[in-house]
């Protein structure tokens, strides 16, 4: 097989395959152009024969169209056969599905990296990253399925200061606060740059494992920890009233 070379083809001259099994929302087109804009186009197309069918890049066509782009970088896959382009398609695709995320290093990464905007790209700008349920019937523009996160707690009872850090939402603040801006605006500003408070989503799920059930409660509505009641039933991290157990456990004689 030959080295892959990088040529810059016109938007135009791509074909997107008609057979293509891969489907792109509105919000998926948007992060990848958001990416594009960020750090550039730096995964190119892949393309096979004299029409320039597209193999795998469909999304990113998509993107490149949605910002205006007239030219676009393309890798050829000629050296495949016409199956074999096909089978690739459907491979490249499902392969990037197989591998999951290690959640605690994920949040850790997440925050540390907050000045990138990183909802732009698909993901929550809070606890919803981790922590959000299946909402697609509420019309939520938020809306998205993902995997709760399970931390089990080891015993210790951390500090308010070990689960969050306003150093960037005090710093902004007070920058805010030394403005010369109408004192309307500044409430609003203010109000804004609490989204920059960073929470530890594991030292909190430490802290709920001790806090009492008023205290879960609250911070359940707060969507700082969402959890499997029945699995947080049998570990016992949650603690509910008796009508509540009873209600649970009559439940599980039904099923």
């Amino acid at each position: 097989m030959e080295d892959l070379k990088i040529e810059y083809l016109p938007v135009d001259a791509l074909k997107p395959y008609e057979k293509n099994a891969k489907k792109h929302g509105k919000k998926d087109i948007a992060a990848i152009a958001s990416s594009i804009e960020k750090f550039g186009f730096d995964d190119p197309i892949g393309i096979w024969g004299k029409d320039n069918l597209i193999v795998e890049g469909h999304g990113r066509l998509l993107a490149a169209q949605k910002l205006g782009m007239t030219r676009v970088p393309c890798i050829r896959l000629d050296h495949m056969t016409a199956k074999q382009r096909r089978a690739y398609a459907l491979a490249h695709n499902k392969t990037a599905e197989l591998s999951s995320w290690l959640d605690d290093v994920l949040s850790e990464e997440l925050a540390d990296l907050d000045e990138f905007a990183m909802q732009d790209f698909g993901f929550l700008e809070t606890s919803e990253d981790e922590d959000v349920l299946d909402d697609e019937n509420s019309g939520s523009a938020y809306a998205q399925k993902a995997k709760i996160p399970h931390y089990e707690p080891k015993g210790e009872n951390p500090s308010f200061a070990m689960m969050m850090d306003r150093s960037k939402t005090d710093e902004l603040i007070a920058e805010i606060e030394a403005a010369d801006i109408d004192a309307e605006t500044k409430a609003f500003l203010v109000n804004a740059a609490y989204r920059h408070t960073v929470f530890n989503y594991r030292n909190i799920a430490e802290f709920y494992a001790h806090a009492d059930a008023t205290v879960q409660h609250l911070m359940e509505r707060s969507a700082l920890v969402i959890i499997d009641v029945n699995d947080a039933i049998a570990n016992g991290f949650v603690k509910l009233t008796k009508t509540i157990q009873d209600l649970v456990e009559e439940d599980y004689q039904d099923e």
